[in-house]
């Protein structure tokens, strides 16, 4: 008998989520509505962005260098020194 409970709890499951509608705050709205701005090109320079080859070719000197250093197994936790959790205590 429980197993027919839970057959009919995963299958009401569904029923009792909910998506929200729109931006759960301010910070949200703003946020989309600059992503929205920048994905319909309605505020994009008339003058074009262009690179000399110079510029393209440091670009790619400095992206081929990053890949220069090994990445570690580990990191060490005390590096960067504390952090203060604000707690108060």
């Amino acid at each position: 008998m429980k197993p027919i409970f839970v057959y009919l709890a995963l299958l009401t499951l569904p029923l009792t989520t909910h998506a929200l509608d729109g931006p759960s705050s301010a910070q949200q709205q703003e946020t989309e509505g600059w992503l929205q701005l920048q994905s319909s090109n309605k505020a994009a320079s008339q003058k074009p962005q262009t690179s000399t080859a110079t510029e393209r070719e440091l670009s790619m000197q400095r992206w081929l260098k990053s890949y220069e250093h090994e990445i570690p197994k580990f990191f060490d936790q005390n590096e960067g020194g504390t952090v203060s959790s604000g707690s108060g205590g």
